[in-house]
């Protein structure tokens, strides 16, 4: 192997041509930001590393079927064609968190899932209108602790003080606002995934 910098450009053509041990060389070159920016966004080594993998045989039957065009753009290519796999992944996995009976259920966690592309914006904004819509259901007292708490930020023991009711009163309101939101959301059918 020789000691010249050759460009992605040349490593392609050259395993286009035959040569396999020019991927192994574009791989060796690229593995560390590829991987390092699935591991980012998914989070756990095995599954990044499948994605990885998932990448490369993409980028191979590609390049095998004469698709590739990107001449001199190798990196930004293979990163696009990881980051459609990840998006890919979490659409497979991506579903309403089950509600259970739990009287410690959040909906507002199933807010704070993943915000990566524009398309994933676009749905929680959507997600973010549509529970403001039903809030808008729930009984006036339930509805102003909610949003001073979510939406405004508040503590409990500064809704407490500004309604003129106990701490207890106030996280029992909040409560019985997530517990009715709940029902809402199954009475109205509402999805809060795509």
């Amino acid at each position: 192997m020789n000691d010249r910098v050759i460009s992605d450009q040349e490593l392609v053509r050259q395993y286009i041509a035959g040569d396999h041990s020019s991927l192994e060389r574009l791989i060796k070159k690229h593995e560390s930001k590829i991987f390092s920016y699935i591991m980012l966004i998914i989070k756990d080594k095995h599954l990044a590393e499948d994605i990885f993998q998932d990448t490369f045989i993409k980028v191979i039957n590609t390049l095998k079927a004469g698709a590739y065009n990107e001449e001199g753009k190798f990196l930004p290519w293979v990163m696009r064609i990881a980051h459609n796999l990840i998006i890919d992944h979490f659409r497979k996995s991506k579903r309403m968190p089950t509600i259970d009976n739990s009287e410690d259920y959040d909906i507002f966690e199933t807010l704070r899932i993943f915000d990566y592309t524009i398309e994933d914006k676009m749905v929680i904004e959507q997600i973010h209108k549509d529970v403001k819509t039903l809030i808008e259901y729930l009984p006036d007292e339930q509805k102003q602790v909610l949003k001073m708490r979510h939406y405004g930020d508040m503590s409990f023991k500064e809704i407490a003080e500004q309604t003129n009711v106990s701490i207890n009163t106030a996280l029992g309101r909040m409560r019985y606002a997530l517990i009715n939101l709940r029902k809402i959301v199954e009475e109205k059918s509402v999805i809060l995934t795509r």
